[in-house]
């Protein structure tokens, strides 16, 4: 399953840039990561959290730097993991790709994501309503810690996003569904015509 967002940020590339090739500081944006263990440069280790209403799964996994193009501004981060209750497990190919603006830069994340167990069985639609929420708080977490590092502050003060749980992702989630079918079912009637 693929999702994609773009976003713009206030600063120079060569500053976002700088950002993007800190995995560490762009993990502690996602909501419910936490990368406990550098391997080496470009391998670490971790967890993420999530919760949505009734499910909760808890990955423990890894997280690799499959290639940096400094020149094109392109980072690519290959992840994968397992629940740690064995009810499945879940791999993700991410590109990031900044795009100067001038002043600003554009910042376009694409999420090749697929899941297995426990996770798949809630329908491509849910997993894709969830994973985007998650993909909205990210970037708003990293909007904000790029403008601190711009203003002088120490990113990791800004705290990290609020764990991936709870009932905000879960009536997103459900918002986002809701109108889906609303659409299908609601969309005008358009006979055919004969000709």
């Amino acid at each position: 399953m693929l999702i994609t967002q773009s976003f713009d940020i206030d600063q120079p590339v060569d500053q976002v840039w700088k950002f993007f090739d800190n995995i560490p500081l762009v993990a502690a944006c996602i909501p419910g990561a936490d990368l406990t263990n550098q391997v080496s440069e470009d391998e670490f280790h971790g967890g993420v959290t999530i919760s949505a209403g009734p499910v909760k799964l808890e990955f423990a996994g890894v997280v690799k730097v499959q290639s940096r193009d400094e020149a094109k501004k392109t980072l690519v981060l290959d992840g994968a993991g397992s629940d740690n209750k064995g009810r499945g497990s879940a791999s993700t190919i991410l590109t990031i790709s900044l795009q100067s603006l001038g002043s600003s830069t554009k910042v376009n994340i694409s999420m090749d994501l697929t899941i297995s167990g426990a996770a798949a069985q809630y329908g491509r639609g849910l997993v894709q309503d969830v994973t985007g929420v998650l993909v909205n708080q990210t970037a708003n977490s990293m909007k904000a810690r790029i403008a601190a590092i711009a203003a002088g502050r120490d990113p990791m003060s800004i705290g990290s996003p609020k764990a991936a749980s709870g009932l905000s992702i879960g009536l997103t989630a459900f918002s986002r569904a809701a109108k889906r079918v609303f659409a299908r079912f609601f969309l005008p009637y358009q006979p055919a015509t004969s000709r």
